[in-house]
């Protein structure tokens, strides 16, 4: 368990938060099939400290439909030249196991769990793509915290809330491009590290 260097937050369940917003091929008119992950980010937080140690970040080359639609450009900020000869998603994954292992998130003595803002990206997302091409998914991808939840639970809400909404409950700033993976895991971030001075012990949301 990791134990609070401040004394606002609690010693938490987690030595690490991986903090992941996927960003994904769509559009306006009709319903891209399959959706595909272009832009993987994931940010390594201390559970004690609740600041950024490290970053994962890789744009994806989508290949059932590689071409973007205006209207995924206009919402992500991401362009074709983005996309366009970067890895597919199963170098993608590959390369971030690897990230995980040289981050020592893989050893067992190491708790760790990843935030999403909802649970598209992991119940949702991932695993279709998976499907679709018949991809191993690793197990860690199955537990994870929808911050949505202790939101609510923090500030005694039940409503569905997004995560603009949150920051302007929680009287935070927000930073860079929302529906930018890279920017939205920073603001998922800040989100995570005020409940957190706020006195909440975060947990699995499956488990709720």
């Amino acid at each position: 368990m990791a134990v609070s260097l401040n004394n606002s937050i609690q010693p938490q369940n987690y030595d690490y938060f991986l903090v992941l917003d996927f960003e994904a091929t769509c559009d306006d008119e009709k319903k891209i099939q399959p959706s595909e992950i272009i832009e993987f980010p994931v940010l390594k937080i201390n559970g004690r400290t609740f600041e950024c140690e490290s970053t994962f970040h890789s744009y994806v080359s989508p290949t059932v439909h590689p071409h973007l639609t205006k209207f995924c450009t206009e919402l992500t900020g991401i362009t074709q030249d983005m996309v366009t000869n970067q890895p597919t998603l199963d170098v993608v994954l590959q390369r971030f196991h690897t990230w995980l292992q040289k981050e020592n998130l893989l050893d067992p003595q190491v708790k760790s769990i990843f935030v999403t803002c909802g649970d598209w990206d992991l119940k949702t997302m991932l695993p279709n793509q998976c499907d679709y091409f018949k991809f191993e998914r690793a197990r860690y991808f199955n537990e994870w915290i929808n911050i949505k939840r202790p939101y609510n639970e923090v500030l005694g809400k039940k409503q569905r809330t997004g995560m603009m909404e949150m920051l302007h409950g929680l009287n935070i700033q927000h930073t860079g491009r929302h529906h930018s993976g890279i920017d939205d895991c920073r603001n998922i971030a800040e989100i995570l590290k005020v409940l957190a001075q706020r006195g909440h012990v975060f947990h699995d949301s499956r488990k709720k």
